[in-house]
């Protein structure tokens, strides 16, 4: 008799094809990912070219991704620390 449930199959089952459209989905993923960073990368060096500041491009679009009420927040206290140290 066999130890398997019926949920796991041998080598070229029904299980492994789904394992495998699982492990091909997320390789096509990772290649589509890749694709992004580099055109971002791509982007950023265009930008710096033109003489903007990518560090300060990443902070104005970690800011854009807040909703308001996150980033009032973070400016309050953002003033608050540092009117605390005299800033």
């Amino acid at each position: 008799m066999s130890e398997q449930t019926h949920t796991e199959q041998g080598p070229g089952g029904a299980t492994g094809a789904r394992l495998r459209s699982f492990i091909e989905r997320i390789e096509r993923q990772r290649g589509v990912v890749k694709e992004a960073q580099e055109d971002e990368k791509q982007i950023f060096a265009e930008a710096v070219s033109d003489g903007f500041d990518k560090k300060t491009m990443v902070e104005i679009l970690k800011i854009r991704k807040m909703d308001d009420a996150d980033r009032a927040e973070q400016e309050a206290l953002l003033e608050t620390y540092m009117s605390a140290i005299g800033m």
